[in-house]
């Protein structure tokens, strides 16, 4: 991760305060998504915290700031801000404080906010930091980390003399989790660090040209376990030549991944093309370890229509991935990830 932090300074309005770490939060356009989201919340836990601090005489100040603030965030900036979310940021500064040090400026967050969510769910303090560890050295799934925590993995494996069994069990038991391709694949992909403008002509090679300059922050709004591998790669036939945009290796998933750049919409051509390469992919180059190969259509816009009738539906190997090229609201995320999984869900009802 990017070591930029949101910057803002302290005034003695709760309000003002608030609305500048959002509104700062919105612009930072070199870390992903996530890491910005807990950041953000850390911040806003903080500001509230120290809120309460100056009130402590009050009891009942600390209840009345929330209600408070959350009416006017919502207000301005929409959903996201209720009291419950509020409390959460709040909880999420006092049980990790030292996430961000607050003397350099320095952002020390490893995971997604949907992990320290699960994470806070966790009261004991030494295996919140174990699990902490566990879910960000073996990149642990949001499922995975949460159904460890609920079956209190950390304390069976504490009282086992024996722990090679119950790690075994819990690596077979989320399973699943882990190999989740969705998982993997982002959608929607947030580009913004490619610094592409809305005035900019963008050409497919243009795109392909700025993420290869930006390669390890694309890298990391991929996801987990992506090596690159190649631009352009050859692919000869005995009829015809191709060439592949760009191939990636995923370590996790043990398989390579194809991405076919598109600055249009998503057409039944573009599925039907990346279905192919994904073929020629599993039979001349797929090494007889390899699980098979996967296939990303990264384009401006998926289609509903395209999703449920084309060879995309039903198909575990082909992905469309809809790319930004700005840092969206928080309310424009949540929107664009539901119709982004509205149109997986389409796309895999009934495949089994």
């Amino acid at each position: 991760m990017a070591n930029e932090v949101i910057q803002y300074q302290k005034s003695d309005d709760i309000l003002q305060d608030a609305k500048s770490i959002i509104e700062q939060a919105q612009l930072v356009a070199h870390r992903t998504v996530d890491s910005i989201l807990v950041q953000r919340n850390w911040f806003l836990g903080q500001r509230i915290a120290l809120e309460e601090l100056k009130h402590k005489e009050r009891a009942d100040y600390g209840a009345e700031i929330v209600k408070n603030l959350s009416k006017k965030l919502t207000e301005t900036y929409g959903k996201g801000f209720d009291r419950s979310n509020l409390y959460h940021f709040l909880n999420f500064y006092k049980e990790f404080p030292q996430i961000v040090d607050t003397a350099c400026r320095q952002f020390t967050g490893r995971l997604t906010w949907s992990h320290y969510r699960v994470l806070l769910q966790e009261k004991n303090t030494d295996a919140r930091k174990w699990y902490e560890k566990e879910a960000f050295e073996q990149t642990w799934a949001v499922k995975t980390l949460q159904r460890n925590i609920s079956s209190q993995y950390y304390f069976r494996l504490l009282m086992s003399q024996n722990k090679k069994p119950v790690e075994e069990e819990m690596k077979t038991l989320t399973q699943d989790f882990q190999n989740d391709k969705f998982e993997f694949v982002k959608n929607p992909f947030i580009a913004e660090f490619l610094g592409f403008s809305t005035e900019t002509d963008l050409s497919e090679s243009k795109l392909e040209s700025a993420i290869l300059t930006n390669l390890q922050k694309f890298l990391m709004e991929m996801g987990k376990g992506y090596a690159f591998v190649a631009r352009q790669q050859h692919i000869h036939t005995e009829k015809e030549d191709y060439y592949i945009d760009l191939v990636f290796y995923n370590y996790i998933l043990k398989c390579f991944v194809l991405i076919d750049l598109k600055t249009t919409k998503i057409t039944h051509q573009d599925v039907g093309q990346m279905d192919m390469y994904i073929r020629m992919y599993d039979e001349l180059k797929k090494g007889k370890d390899d699980n098979p190969t996967l296939g990303i259509v990264l384009c401006s816009q998926t289609d509903e229509d395209i999703a449920r009738y084309s060879i995309l539906h039903g198909n575990e190997q082909l992905f469309a991935s809809k790319y930004k090229l700005y840092l969206p609201t928080e309310e424009e995320l949540k929107k664009e990830i539901e119709e982004q999984t509205l149109i997986f869900k389409l796309q895999h009802e009934d495949a089994k």
